[in-house]
């Protein structure tokens, strides 16, 4: 990947502001930046949270706080406690997220 088009700087995601995302249970609450064609977020999931969707595409995903399930279509759970990130190609695996008691994450994509 070339990161191009953008200089250095700094962000203060407290200031970002915050979009709502339905689950098919639960909140994805987003702060977003983009970075030429990087979008990078400040995700929460709230408690009990589950995607709506399988999604294909390609993500390197890092945990803040909580417990993150992430399921693989072909069945394989990974859970992501804070400090573990995960790596998904585009169109490589459908996966989706749930969480019982909620998570932070950082999401560069």
């Amino acid at each position: 990947m070339q990161m191009s088009d953008f200089n250095f700087g700094t962000t203060d995601w407290s200031l970002i502001p915050q979009t709502k995302h339905q689950g098919e249970s639960g909140l994805a609450l987003w702060r977003t930046q983009y970075f030429s064609d990087i979008r990078v977020r400040l995700v929460e999931y709230t408690p009990g949270y589950l995607a709506d969707h399988w999604c294909v595409k390609g993500h390197i995903l890092f945990c803040i706080e909580g417990e993150l399930h992430t399921e693989l279509e072909d069945g394989r759970v990974f859970t992501l406690k804070p400090g573990m990130s995960y790596q998904v190609a585009d169109n490589a695996e459908p996966h989706r997220s749930s969480t019982a008691h909620g998570a932070k994450l950082f999401i560069v994509d």
